[in-house]
């Protein structure tokens, strides 16, 4: 599927990445200009000029007194996106004024509204509060991705490809070999793929995080909202350790993986990922091994989807892929994305 939906809200940046200095992003192929202000807000703009089209994210373009000049000619902003001075005249055209985008700041993500900012409703974004809880410690990180983020979301909803692409790392053979249940939630608009292995080899990215060895109890729950925010709640428990009865777990340790799955352009990703943990809160060793280990199995599928993509983009028209068990949550995601797709291409078709 190429294209993105629109009328949609999109992670474009983590708390963390946007101070007081000019940032810029592109988001379903706009660029977006960004900034704190020195009350603490975030803005963000069009990251064009009115005047000739500089990028106002490009030096010699500067930022002074949450005012942003344009290098080019000078044209000056504020915070709010009005022009507040033009050169050679006193007179600023009524149209001298930057778009700007409904911003959200919440769970350490920036989210952004691409589409109609009437449609911009800020209850529809969903949440995952423990990457900003002080119950979980968090580790996070970002990679470009050269391929269209629908490969991304079909990637992610079949975790049966960590047996063979993440082997030595999070993949085991229960992985592939486990049956999975799909549901999917049509009026929410959200799908769950759950994985439960109750008996199954500890991976190293998980013996070497919780110290568990050996055979473990394995779940992988995940959550996708379409089209950006990915969750996969994963325990790892002792073999035949359960929840208790009143939803306290405390054999288990519990693993949140998020992903932001944000379209650059047609054929490019944002390919946001964090992994928060409810032990060793502390144990920076244990940060920094989630933060490596996380890294080289986001970069072992960003190098698998580029290729991919660049085989996609040389096949004759018509091509019939083959589907199977696995790819039921993959196929209901494309049915809920194809269903935004299309609303967002019919003017007053809330999607």
């Amino acid at each position: 599927m190429t294209g993105f939906p629109r009328d949609q809200w999109y992670v474009a940046a983590y708390s963390s990445e946007i101070g007081p200095e000019l940032f810029s992003r592109t988001i379903c192929a706009e660029p977006i200009l960004f900034w704190r202000t020195r009350s603490g807000q975030v803005t963000a703009m069009s990251d064009r000029c009115v005047h000739r089209r500089f990028p106002l994210s490009q030096a010699p373009s500067r930022l002074v007194d949450d005012q942003v000049i344009c290098g080019y000619h000078g044209f000056t902003y504020g915070a709010d996106g009005g022009c507040t001075a033009v050169p050679g005249q006193t007179r600023i055209p009524r149209t001298a004024r930057l778009r700007r985008y409904p911003l959200v700041e919440q769970d350490s993500l920036v989210w952004v509204f691409i589409g109609d900012p009437a449609r911009a409703d800020a209850a529809r974004i969903p949440r995952a509060p423990y990457l900003d809880s002080p119950d979980y410690t968090t580790v996070a990180g970002m990679e470009p991705l050269a391929a269209r983020f629908s490969l991304l979301v079909d990637n992610l909803l079949d975790l049966s490809h960590e047996t063979y692409l993440h082997g030595g790392y999070i993949g085991t053979p229960e992985v592939a070999a486990t049956p999975i249940t799909t549901e999917v939630d049509d009026e929410a608009g959200v799908v769950h793929v759950s994985r439960h292995m109750a008996d199954a080899e500890c991976p190293p990215f998980y013996a070497k995080s919780t110290g568990l060895h050996g055979r473990i109890s394995r779940w992988q729950d995940i959550e996708y909202t379409p089209p950006c925010l990915y969750k996969l709640h994963s325990r790892i428990a002792p073999v035949g350790s359960v929840p208790n009865a009143d939803g306290s777990d405390p054999d288990a340790f519990h693993v949140e993986v998020v992903y932001a799955i944000t379209p650059e352009t047609e054929h490019s990703t944002h390919d946001f990922w964090a992994v928060a943990r409810d032990f060793a809160l502390d144990d920076q060793d244990v940060s920094a091994f989630l933060a490596e280990n996380n890294r080289t199995v986001v970069l072992q599928d960003v190098a698998a989807l580029n290729v991919l993509e660049r085989v996609i983009a040389g096949e004759p028209e018509g091509y019939q892929e083959l589907s199977i068990n696995i790819d039921t949550g993959g196929l209901a995601a494309r049915r809920l994305l194809r269903r935004q797709l299309d609303a967002s291409r019919t003017p007053g078709v809330a999607s």
